[in-house]
Order: C-alpha cells, then structure tokens, then sequence
C-alpha cells in the first residue's frame, strides 16, 4: 500500500536495515517475552531517532517519527509500544533542553543516550484505575543532596533493557504538602528492580512488567520540579510530553491495523469498494495524526495544542477500531484460521483504548475547554 510503504522507506532511511531484520523474524516471535526486537532496534540506532543532531541524533522531525512510528507497528506492535515510550520521553527532555540545562538535571546522562545507544523507560503514572494519570506512584523523602524514593510503575515498557529511567515522583515541601517533579535515574542504580506483571500473551515483547524503586537515592541534579499552571493547566514539560505521547502511541496502533488491512489489500479480498473504503478510513486516521505532527513542528505546543492532540487521539481510535473489524470481517474465516497473525493483531488494535487518558476522564475537562478555560487533566 502506497502509504504504508513510504512509512516503509522513511523507517529505512533513519534506521538502515531494521525492517529488513525484523521481516526476517515470524511475529510470534516478536511479540514474546525475550523478543529479539529491541536488539535490533539498538543496532538501527533506534535510540537516536528523535535526538536533535545538535545533540548527535538522527535529528527525525514529528513528521518522520510518526511514519517510522507505523512502520514498526506494523512490523512489531511490541516493539512500536515499547519504543513509543523511549521516543516520547527523550523528544520531551530535549525538546526543552534549554529548560532543563538551567535546571541543574544532569545534562551527561541525556548526551550518552544518543552516543551510547541508550534507551529511556517511561515510569509516569498510568494503569491504576480512579487515580489520576499524573498522580505520581513514587514518593521521596529529603536526604542529603537529594532523596531518597519508593513506590513501583506497574506496567513499565522496557523494563527489562532499560538503560535509563525518568518518572514523576512526589517531593515534600516545606510547608508540609507535596510538588511534582521529573527525574532521571541510571538502572543500574542501587535500589531498582524488575518484577514480573504482564500477563497477556498480546504485547509481550513490550517487557511492560514492574519496576520497583526501594530507597533509591536521586541526586538533586537529576531532577526536574514541575508545576500546574495558575489555571490548573499542565506545565510546559507535562504538556509537551503528553503531545508527543499521543502523537506516537497512536501511530503504533495506526501501524498495527496497517498490517490487517495490508493483508487485505494484497489478497484481494472483499470488493473494490470494501478495499477503498478500508483503506480510506485508515488513512483518514493517519492523516489526523499528519495533522498533529505538523502543529508540533509549527511550534505549537501549548494547553490548546494539547486539547487538539486529544480530539484526534479519539478519532483515531474510533477509525481504527472500525478498520479492524472490517479488515478481519473482509479477510474471511480461512485466513483467520490458517494463521495466528490475523487473530493477535486484531486482539493487540484495541490496545489504544488503554493507553491515558481515558475518553471517561477525558469529557467533562474537554467540556469545559470548549466553554474557553484550559484543558485541566490533572
């Protein structure tokens, strides 16, 4: 399919022979705990994709990211999920690099991500149902030259092959409440451990398991105070991250659903009008996250960008949902049958509905941004 392979052909360029290894590889394979995924992705220089070159990365713009984004998810839902927390973490630390230099966070540890091939695990909260998705899961204590921090992020993608690891944690204030902040942790840190948590044969290769911080000890360096704004609206960091979050975990699933309705495509199935309609919707649902992409790179990334990312986050989803239904309904019962791959991507394409914010939570701080306050997620 024409899209689909200049997501193919962009993925090439910024990472040389990646697709290549993965095709060699059967997708049950893929999607299994131990996947060899994520060791091909470092050899691609996966790691780099969205790093300025300023700061010797690959220097791929939303544009670039969102098409070698899809093309792993078509390839790897797993490593596309995985990789998605990696590129959105990093695309935020050095989208603000001059905030965070006079911030005091240790600039070292980011310049070694795209020098060392590095890859960044996302320990934001998420995953627990009725807390809000910014509630830190982590808590520290003040200790000398910096903290002390328990808690766990259950699920956490790469949490076996991680290098690095940033997450939100609550720091006590002085008069006795708490402020959110940002850190940045080596793995290899005393303290942290993984623990097994998926369960779910879909997205396994994603090592979506538990990571575990028990006492370990930040360096004040190696974190970043963060804050709502004077109308509750999420901070510059919260916001660009978030942006970016949505823009690339919704191209996973946008890959995802182009393998089902690739396969539709080459086999003929259906009639012409199925076809064209199947992959209109699909690329309608591409088109809007194009669309997503292009606001970041025109500079906006604001309260409002952010409220605009959400609305086609849904869409997308909506779209996505309707493809795959109709993409395994048009592939007919034999094709689902004679092979695992049809079955395991349709189960893994609703994935999207999990990831935060939920539409539930999303409505009535949508409601009232349309009414003209700011998006309040928190």
């Amino acid at each position: 399919m024409r899209a689909l392979d200049a997501a193919r052909e962009t993925c090439e360029s910024c990472l040389p022979g990646l697709l290549e290894s993965l095709d060699d590889i059967p997708l049950t394979d893929l999607e299994k705990p131990g996947s060899p995924g994520l060791a091909h992705f470092r050899a691609a220089g996966g790691p780099a994709l969205v790093i300025p070159k300023e700061y010797q990365g690959i220097g791929a713009d939303p544009l670039q990211a969102l098409a070698v984004v899809r093309a792993i998810g078509a390839a790897s839902p797993s490593l596309a999920v995985a990789t998605t927390m990696h590129h959105f973490s990093v695309a935020t630390l050095f989208t603000l690099a001059d905030s965070i230099k006079s911030s005091g966070m240790e600039w070292a540890l980011l310049e070694g991500i795209a020098e060392q091939n590095l890859l960044v695990a996302s320990g934001f909260a998420e995953g627990r149902p009725a807390q809000g998705i910014l509630a830190p899961t982590m808590r520290a204590t003040a200790a000398e030259g910096g903290y002390l921090v328990n808690g766990s992020k259950k699920p956490c993608s790469l949490s076996r092959s991680m290098d690095l690891l940033t997450a939100s944690v609550a720091l006590p204030t002085p008069e006795g409440g708490e402020e959110m902040a940002v850190l940045l942790v080596p793995r290899t840190t005393d303290g942290i451990s993984s623990h097994p948590f998926w369960r779910s044969r879909a997205l396994a290769g994603a090592e979506s398991d538990e990571v575990r911080l028990t006492d370990v000890f930040v360096d004040e360096q190696l974190i970043m105070r963060t804050e709502l704004g004077e109308s509750g609206e999420l901070d510059q960091l919260q916001t660009t991250g978030f942006i970016w979050f949505e823009l690339l975990i919704s191209a996973s699933y946008v890959g995802m659903v182009s393998a089902l309705v690739e396969r539709v495509y080459r086999a003929g199935r259906g009639s012409e009008a199925d076809r064209a309609d199947l992959i209109a919707r699909l690329e309608s649902a591409h088109l809007l996250l194009e669309g997503v992409a292009r606001m970041v790179m025109d500079g906006e990334r604001g309260n409002e960008a952010l409220a605009k990312t959400l609305v086609a986050r849904y869409a997308v989803q909506d779209a996505l949902g309707a493809c795959v239904n109709a993409a395994v309904e048009t592939l007919g019962g034999m094709a689902f049958i004679s092979s695992s791959d049809v079955a395991y991507l349709a189960a893994v394409a609703h994935g999207l509905t999990f990831h935060p914010p939920s539409r539930a939570s999303f409505r009535a701080p949508f409601l009232a941004h349309v009414a003209g306050e700011p998006l309040r997620l928190a």
